[in-house]
Formats: structure tokens, C-alpha cells, sequence
């Protein structure tokens, strides 16, 4: 009992001494007030007024959330977001709240934000004198011997009272009588036990029972009383009373020690013979409630033993009183007193408390933001009981010591970034330095909030649009697709064209794009033979506050389609349909060149590869047609059977999927060899002007062929220099010669070597030797090392 009072009196010094520590820290984190209430005080009393003591503005208590976070005890008490007043919310009854001689103090833990603020508040409970002083029992029986010395003590109960200090026990009183005195003893424990001490010697012939009263009074004011009826029964002589062999018994014993455990052996022995010398055990009257459910003696050989749990949280000593007594008539008795220290052992996890948590954190929190608060306790105690919290180190959080022992922050220690993690687990470790030691583990989860930080990003950047001629006005042609590593309005989305001055961007008036999903749509229909490319810029812009934008652009490659029907040169079309005579001596050899058919194609590639047929002639055997040129010759010599007119419709025909044709007519007149060279005399001023016109056209087209042969070579040597060597499988850029990206397939035919060009030229194509419409003879001396030719954008017709 002496060593609990030492430890009371201690833990009330180390609180004062943490509070003075706190003093020290009072610029730094805050202040600790403390207030003085009676127990049981009405509802609703103020007990301070906290904002005023602390210096806190009222004005901003709510906004700042000024409130009590310490735990279960802040039931008690509530506090006024108002006006800062403290007041008392339930009915306090101190002898429930605290058990002992100590401070009934209860520590509360108030927390202001916006900035964080902690501030602790201990409201100590005075005491009332509300309780009486009792004894367990009501009547008691002492049996004492007639021969017992004047000066015997005997042991009585000792009173009960709930109430501390000067309001608990103070003295005890007996009756008057002549025979018996009374003495208190200090038990050790802050209390005082009574004891009945005979003055004057009994004598049973004369009384053989005394009853006595006695009183317990409290230190109140008026003072409470309990009594206690002492009924004294005179015994025959039995002069030897039993003694122990040792004053005080101190031993230690481990918690959660083995249930029947022999802790120690009280051994009393008695002089006397027969009844009179044997010894039985009995454990005191006056132990607290918890020893008879935890140790057991036994009566005949005073074993004590482990009944129930040793818990060294719950007690750390235990004091027995052991009575031995003799079986006389009356029997004699002696105290034994047994001390038993427990020793702790590391049998209690830490616990971990979360005071306040902030569960979304904002991505550009700056380092040392703090998002909660935590505590660690131990119910063990010394080195068992000293915890040691760590954190997980995966994340970017770190553990940073209050003031105050056991008490840390949770403060972010680096940048964070939502889009690459937007959710943490943070484990918090408890470990204790017991061995073996025994850890905690508490989980918070932190949700990381979005910022707009992020601009749209399109997938590539330029995009190329192959978009085939006569595309249908107001059809969506292409669309483009951006997108936000941001959350909700940061990452919603919008599209706009970017609209402004020049020739290209007069394009931009004819397209229109849907802002909510990029569709694009051509509000004309494009024609390759008048436009080949053009680019324009659609920007992405987010929702976020400021917004982010970015931009792609869009090269658009207009593809040519089969449109244009083959257009006759020559013969010269009239009335809407191409006919020309032709005279021929009829002396002529086969193989002679009687004419050539010319013609032309707005289209290119196969579009525009002419092929000629005879789709209609008088006689098969006089005349053929080179289908690639255009050249009518003979195929024999004339007879004297021979028709002299012959009449040939030739069909020029393109290579298109859905091919376009024209035709042509030639009239053939077979004259004797005199009149032909009259006739060409005659016609000779009519062919001049004829070949003229044609002359004109053929002049104007081989002059922009051959600009842009040379331009294709200007450029092809440019991007040789420039392009890296890895980069030969890509295609060539627009040259402005036409517009159009060609591709190229090659032949040989005989020695030379052949390269057809065109828009999209399949490699399985036929390809027909002999051809020379669109077609470059490529010589061997320009054949690479590797046997690639490069694709060369050219576009011949037929001459």
C-alpha cells in the first residue's frame, strides 16, 4: 500500500512536470490551462472559458473548428463554438472517474484549424464529502483468551469511505470501558488500521463477553460516521500461541503466472502439544477485494497459490495478512505479513490512436503539410512500455515528433503527383522494446485530389488525312482525339479550329468540327484537279480553372478519283465528236505510220494511263493500233482489191475501277502515188493550222511536265541530304508539282528498265511492257547497291 501511494505521488509530479516542459513550449505549439470543478456539479456549469484563456479570437472559433478531441472522458464536458466557455455536459461523479488518494484530473486535447493548434486542458475533480465511512461487516466476534497479557493487539476491520483526502477516513473511536483501548496503525497505504488493545486483564468468571462499538469518522464537514459491533468472548488459558518463522514474506512473481503456482509457503509453529500446537492458516480481513479471486492459501500447510490472471497493469504489489492460529481452547493467533512484487511482462501490444486525419490531400500540398495527428501508448510499463512508430516507406509521408512524448504528425515529405498515384495506404507501425517486442499496425488512407496540371495531348502530332476528291458536303471527313491524364472538369474536353488569314487557312472556312467529340466535316466537296493539300490546326483545350490547351496539325492530301474522261488532241474534236481524214499513197510497205491518235487525261496515275483500241475498222488486215501509243500503221500492202477508203473508230479508254472513255474517228483515203503527192500539196496549208493548234496544247503540257520533272529532282536531292539513312521506306512530301504522293512500280522490259508512277499504286498491278504512258525509263547506271530504285513524283501523258 506504502509503494502505491509512492507511485500516485510520482505520476502526480511527472504530470506537473510535463506541464512545466510545456510552458516552455508555449511560443512554439501552445499553452495547457487547467481549471478546478466540485464532483457533482450541476449540468451546464461553466468551468472556464477556454478561447479568453488561450487568447483565440471568438469570431473565428467555428470557422476554425474549435473542438474537443480527447477521447471518451470529453463526454463529460462540451465546449461552446460561440463564445469558447467550457462547461460540464454530464454529472460527474469523482469516485468513478478516479480510484485512489490521487488528483482526479481529466486531460482534454482541443484542436483548432486553419492553422492546426493543439491545446491541452486538465479540469481537476474536488471532492465533496457525498460518502460515509463503512465496515464489511456489521458485527464482528474476537475471541480472547482470560491469561492474554494486558497490552495484546487485535486486528479489526478497517473502514471504507469513496471520498479523498480530508473526506475519507481520519480517526476511529471506541466506547468507554475499562478493559480495552484502541490503536492505529499506518497500513503503508494511506490509510490507517485499527487495532483493540486490552489494558486491563479479562477475567471470564467475572465476564465472559464484552461488546463494544466502534465508530469511523471522516474528515467532513459535518463529518460522516460508521459503525462497527465488536462482540469480545473470554477463552480458557492456552498460553502459546503460534509464531512465524520469518516477520515478512517477500517474494516476486512473474504475470501471468501458471493458475496453481506455489508463490510462497507461510510456515507458524506452536510450542503447545496436541490441539493446543496445531497451526491452521487463515488469510486477513483487511485485503482488497481482487486478492481472494487472484491467490488461494491453504489452511493446513499455508501454501499460497495462483488462483485467477496476475496482471501487473492491474497491481504491481500485493500485501497479505496471513493468521495462523492454534486449535486451543481459546486458540492464539499470530500475523504473518506476505509481500508479493509482480514483474511486468511484455504482453500488451501498443495501441494507436488517430486524434485527427485529413483523408484528401491536394496534389501540390507543399512538403510538411500536416494530415494527421496520432499517439501511441503501452499499458506495459519501463522498457516494455516504450513504443517506438515508424512508417511505410513507399510512400511519400514521414512521421515528424510532437512536444510531446508518443504524439506525432503524418506530414507529406515530398511532391506529390495525382496522375501517377492517386491513392495511398499509409501503414503506421507500433513496435514496443520489449522482448520479444510486440508491434501495432493502423492504416490511414489519403485520396490525393486533382489539379488542372496537365495540357490535352493529341497521339501524334502531325496527323496526315488522305481525303479522296468529291467528298459529300457536310459529311464528317475525320476526327481527331485528345486526351487529359486530369480527373472530371480538368480532363473534359473541347475542340476548336484555329481560324485566321492566308491561303491556307482560307480552307478552315469550309470545315467545322464538333467541340464536344472533334468530329470534323467538310462543308465542300474538295476537287483534286483544283486543290491537292492543304493543313489547318485544331486546338484541345480543357475545362480546368486556368485552362490548358494544346494544338495538332492536320496535313490534308487531297486523293485523286477517276473524274475526268480521256480528252482526243487529235484528231481535232468538232461538233462533239473527233474525226480526221487521212490520205496514203497505195504504194506504201507494211509497218507504214499512216497517223497517230493523241489524247490526254486531267487524272493521273491509272486514272489518267491511257490504253487505245480499234473498236471499229473496215478491213482487220490492213491496219493496226498500238494500244499504248496511239500509232496506226499497216500491216501490209495495199491491192489492187483494196478498198480506197477505209474508216477506223478508235476508243481511248483510262485504267481507272470504273473506266472513262472517248473516241475517235479516222477516215483513210488510199490514193495512187501522183495524187497523193498533188494532195499533199493542197492539204498542206490545212494541216498547218491544224498542227498548230495541236502544237499549242502539246507545248504548254510538256513545258509544265518538264518544270516539274526538275523540281522533283531539286527537291528528291534536298531530301536526300537531309533525311537520315533509315529513313528511306517513308514516302516523299509534296513537291508542288501536282499535289498528289506517287508510288511506283518497276518492270524491265528487254534492256531497259521501267518505272510506272502513280497515286496508290498496288504492287500486284499489270503492268505491260511496252507502255510509255506514265511511265519513266529509269537508266541502270542510277540502280542503288541494294537494288532499290526511289520513287520519283512524275507524271508523263502520251505524247
Amino acid at each position: 500500500m506504502e509503494d502505491a501511494g509512492q507511485r500516485r505521488r510520482w505520476e502526480y509530479w511527472w504530470v506537473a512536470l510535463r506541464f512545466s516542459l510545456l510552458l516552455c513550449f508555449v511560443e512554439q505549439v501552445s499553452a495547457q490551462i487547467r481549471y478546478s470543478i466540485p464532483e457533482e456539479v450541476k449540468e451546464g456549469s461553466v468551468v472556464g472559458n477556454v478561447a479568453k484563456d488561450l487568447g483565440l479570437a471568438v469570431s473565428t472559433l467555428v470557422e476554425r473548428r474549435f473542438r474537443i478531441v480527447s477521447g471518451s472522458n470529453d463526454a463529460l464536458f462540451q465546449i461552446n463554438q460561440n463564445n469558447g466557455v467550457l462547461y460540464v455536459h454530464k454529472n460527474i461523479d469523482r469516485e468513478e472517474l478516479c480510484v485512489g488518494n490521487v488528483a482526479c484530473v481529466i486531460d482534454l486535447e482541443i484542436i483548432v484549424e486553419n492553422p492546426l493548434e493543439v491545446h491541452y486542458v486538465g479540469v481537476e475533480i474536488t471532492d465533496i464529502n457525498d460518502h460515509t465511512p463503512s465496515f464489511s461487516e456489521k458485527d464482528i466476534h474476537v475471541k480472547i483468551a482470560e491469561n492474554k497479557l494486558p497490552g495484546a493487539r487485535f486486528e479489526l476491520q478497517t473502514a471504507r469511505d469513496l471520498d479523498y483526502g480530508i473526506n475519507s477516513v481520519r480517526t476511529y473511536k471506541l466506547n468507554q470501558n475499562e478493559h480495552f483501548d484502541l490503536e492505529l496503525r499506518d497500513s503503508g497505504e494511506g490509510d490507517k488500521i485499527p487495532f483493540l488493545v486490552l489494558q486491563k486483564a479479562l477475567d471470564r468468571e467475572q465476564k465472559t463477553k464484552h461488546v463494544l462499538l466502534l465508530r469511523a469518522l471522516d474528515g467532513g464537514n459535518p463529518p460522516r460516521t460508521g459503525t462497527l459491533n465488536i462482540t469480545v468472548t473470554v477463552l480458557d488459558t492456552n498460553d502459546n500461541q503460534p509464531v512465524c518463522s520469518q516477520d515478512v514474506y517477500s517474494v516476486t512473481l512473474q504475470e501471468n503466472a501458471d493458475i496453481g503456482r506455489i508463490v510462497v509457503s507461510v510456515n507458524a509453529t506452536d510450542t503447545d502439544h496436541g490441539s493446543n500446537g496445531e497451526v491452521e492458516y487463515t488469510l486477513g480481513r483487511n485485503l482488497k477485494r481482487g486478492v481472494y479471486d487472484i491467490f488461494e492459501l491453504d489452511s493446513l500447510t499455508g501454501d499460497i497459490r495462483v488462483k485467477g490472471p496476475v496482471d501487473f497493469e492491474d497491481n504491481e504489489v500485493y500485501r497479505l495478512n496471513i493468521e495462523a492460529s492454534d486449535k486451543g481452547q481459546p486458540p492464539l493467533t499470530v500475523d504473518c505479513r506476505v509481500i508479493i512484487k509482480i514483474t511486468d511482462v511484455n504482453d500488451n501490444k501498443p495501441s494507436i490512436g488517430v486524434t485527427s486525419l485529413s483523408n484528401t490531400v491536394s496534389e501540390v500540398s507543399k512538403p510538411g503539410t500536416v494530415i494527421s495527428l496520432i499517439s501511441v501508448t503501452d499499458k506495459d510499463s519501463g522498457i516494455n512500455g516504450k513504443v517506438l512508430a515508424s512508417i511505410s516507406e513507399d510512400v511519400p509521408f514521414e512521421l515528424k515528433p510532437s512536444y510531446k512524448e508518443n504524439v506525432y504528425s503524418v506530414v507529406t515529405k515530398g511532391r506529390l503527383d495525382r496522375e501517377l498515384v492517386s491513392h495511398y495506404d499509409i501503414t503506421i507501425t507500433a513496435t514496443d522494446c520489449g522482448q520479444p517486442p510486440l508491434s501495432t499496425f493502423k492504416t490511414l488512407s489519403v485520396q490525393i485530389s486533382d489539379v488542372n496540371d496537365n495540357s490535352p495531348e493529341f497521339s501524334q502530332n502531325p496527323i496526315e488525312l488522305y481525303l479522296v476528291e468529291n467528298n459529300a458536303p457536310g459529311a464528317s471527313i475525320f476526327s481527331v482525339n485528345a486526351t487529359d491524364k486530369d480527373l472530371n472538369e480538368n480532363a473534359a474536353i473541347s475542340y476548336h479550329i484555329v481560324r485566321g488569314e492566308g491561303a491556307q487557312n482560307d480552307m478552315t472556312s469550309f470545315l467545322n468540327i464538333n467541340s464536344d467529340n472533334g468530329y470534323i466535316s467538310a462543308l465542300k466537296s474538295f476537287d483534286f484537279e483544283t486543290l491537292k493539300t492543304f493543313q489547318f490546326q485544331v486546338v484541345a483545350t480543357d475545362s480546368g480553372i486556368p485552362s490548358l490547351s494544346s494544338n495538332v496539325t492536320i496535313n490534308v492530301f487531297i486523293v485523286d478519283q477517276n473524274d475526268n474522261a480521256p480528252v482526243i488532241l487529235y484528231p481535232v474534236s468538232a461538233n462533239g465528236s473527233a474525226e480526221g481524214v487521212e490520205e496514203i499513197p497505195r504504194n506504201v510497205n507494211a509497218g507504214h505510220l499512216v497517223t497517230k491518235v493523241r489524247a490526254y487525261d486531267a487524272d493521273i496515275g491509272y486514272n489518267g494511263w491511257l490504253l487505245f483500241s480499234l473498236q471499229e475498222v473496215t478491213d482487220h488486215s490492213l491496219f493496226a493500233l498500238d494500244r499504248y501509243t496511239g500509232q496506226i500503221r499497216t500491216l501490209r500492202s495495199f491491192t489492187e482489191t483494196d478498198e480506197a477508203e477505209h474508216k477506223l473508230v478508235i476508243l481511248v479508254k483510262d485504267n481507272g475501277n470504273v473506266s472513262l472513255s472517248a473516241t475517235a474517228t479516222v477516215i483513210i483515203n488510199v490514193v495512187e502515188p501522183k495524187e497523193a503527192f498533188a494532195a499533199s500539196d493542197v492539204k498542206s496549208a490545212v494541216k498547218d493550222e491544224e498542227e498548230n493548234s495541236v502544237t499549242f496544247y502539246l507545248i504548254i503540257t510538256l513545258g509544265s511536265v518538264s518544270a516539274l520533272f526538275i523540281i522533283s529532282i531539286i527537291v528528291l536531292i534536298v531530301m536526300q541530304c537531309s533525311k537520315a539513312p533509315d529513313d528511306s521506306s517513308k514516302y516523299l512530301q509534296d513537291v508542288n508539282y501536282d499535289g498528289t504522293l506517287c508510288h511506283s512500280i518497276q518492270y524491265r522490259s528487254g534492256d531497259k528498265r521501267y518505272m510506272l508512277v502513280g497515286p496508290r499504286m498496288s504492287i500486284g498491278s499489270t503492268i505491260v511492257p511496252g507502255s510509255n504512258g506514265n511511265t519513266l525509263v529509269v537508266p541502270d547506271h542510277r540502280r542503288r547497291a541494294s537494288g532499290e530504285v526511289r520513287t520519283l513524283p512524275y507524271y508523263l501523258y502520251n505524247p
